[in-house]
């Protein structure tokens, strides 16, 4: 099979996909009307009828689908095709209440397998590579979605899923693995194993991470590029089950900003407060809406990932569809501390500034005599262990200042050794809030 690359809708004009878009979702609006329960009701409470949209223009007639209308309606009353049409369920590991569970029909994986395909072949992979899928198989819409699009592009897929990292490395090692996709933490994770076990991973032949499903910072890439050495790209690939899983979109190797598949799934940036969409470049929460799905489409569907859009030419490689910066977190993680919006990304592009820290860490959120208080347990690198204690209390005041200077906000930062910290083998866990019963 030769290498996949959907030309004529990666580098269509503007104007020509705007028009698209909206003869799309002209017919999706059409089709949730008259096939989802749900979707009448709450388009007949908002007095709108299929007749109503014309253009994309009037995608913001339309009411917006919250996560909580999917667990609402659990487990399948957001199907908008019988259950004996659907050929494939997931369903996600949400940490409250039911999970979220999502149906595609037989159109829909082969949807799924062509955006996972752009995606790859964005990145810059090919037939020719090998691809070592680290994420979990399962109801979890990673391991699966990056098997279909690795096969539909013709390369050779070693569906090894997460965790048993000695095996990991073996199977690299031997298989000759050329692409790693997983999420950062465990790529870096990945490293840090590697190291202690004696694996020189610049002697191994893989080139390209394709890494998501959860927030990462510049400085984070930086850090996995110099320990998988050998000029290893990691690139960012987004997506999230209720959309159609990964694939939504992705990183070329400009690192510029994130390709989304828009005459598939159309974007919107919103002011998380008012619902009112941002300017073009302003900073918001993400909102899509699919275009062609057939088992489960949402309208105008809150993500809660704060990004923005540009709506640029990409510089490196020509695709003339929207890209999604760098996301900042989610607008429903954003910790609150004494007054103070605070992200995780932001407090690890600081503690990533700082040779000496290691790159796993634990954020606190705790409440004393009325009063929120950060703590963050981050570990040393190996080489800061033989230091005194005294330089250790000093750089623990440094990295404090750093994240006041940064974030607004006191912190109380605890030094600790290599190894202290869990690590995970899928998506890491960084936030540990207590102040549940507190308040």
């Amino acid at each position: 099979m030769t290498d996949y690359w959907n030309k004529k809708a990666e580098l269509m004009p503007p104007k020509e996909l705007k028009e698209l878009q909206g003869r799309r979702l002209k017919d999706i609006v059409k089709y949730v009307y008259e096939n989802s329960r749900f979707y009448r009701k709450r388009f007949d409470e908002a007095g709108i009828k299929p007749s109503d949209i014309r253009s994309i223009d009037d995608i913001r007639k339309l009411p917006y689908t919250e996560k909580s209308d999917l667990r609402d309606n659990y487990p399948f009353g957001m199907f908008s095709k019988p259950l004996a049409d659907v050929v494939e369920i997931h369903a996600s590991s949400g940490t409250t209440g039911k999970p979220t569970v999502v149906g595609y029909s037989r159109n829909d994986v082969s949807l799924w397998s062509e955006v996972v395909a752009r995606s790859l072949v964005c990145a810059g992979v090919s037939s020719r590579d090998v691809v070592q899928n680290a994420y979990g198989y399962g109801l979890f819409t990673g391991g699966l979605g990056l098997h279909y699009g690795a096969l539909t592009i013709g390369a050779s897929v070693i569906p090894v899923s997460g965790g048993n990292t000695p095996r990991q490395l073996l199977i690299m090692q031997d298989f000759g693995s050329t692409v790693l996709a997983c999420t950062p933490s465990y790529a870096l994770h990945m490293a840090e194993e590697a190291a202690k076990l004696g694996y020189d991973l610049s002697k191994t032949k893989m080139r390209i991470g394709v890494h998501g499903a959860e927030p990462w910072t510049e400085k984070f890439r930086k850090k996995i590029e110099e320990a998988w050495g050998n000029n290893y790209s990691a690139l960012d690939i987004y997506g999230l089950s209720e959309i159609i899983g990964p694939g939504v979109a992705q990183e070329c190797p400009g690192k510029d900003g994130l390709h989304v598949w828009s005459d598939l799934f159309y974007a919107e940036v919103i002011d998380s407060d008012t619902r009112e969409p941002v300017s073009t470049g302003e900073e918001g929460e993400l909102v899509f809406t699919t275009l062609t799905k057939e088992a489960m489409p949402l309208i105008r569907y809150r993500t809660h990932d704060i990004t923005s859009l540009i709506n640029e030419t990409c510089p490196h490689c020509g695709r003339t569809m929207p890209r999604l910066t760098k996301f900042v977190g989610r607008s429903d993680d954003m910790l609150i501390i004494r007054g103070v919006n605070v992200y995780p990304s932001q407090i690890e592009y600081v503690l990533m500034k700082f040779p000496a820290v290691g790159n796993n860490y634990m954020i606190v959120v705790d409440r004393a005599e009325s009063l929120d208080t950060l703590g963050i347990r981050v570990e040393m690198n190996t080489r800061m262990m033989s230091d005194k204690m005294k330089d250790v209390l000093a750089l623990e005041k440094q990295v404090e200042y750093a994240i006041k200077e940064t974030c607004g906000v006191s912190a109380k930062v605890q030094l600790v050794e290599p190894g202290a910290i869990p690590r995970s083998e899928g998506k890491a866990k960084r936030v540990e809030d207590l102040r549940k019963g507190k308040m």
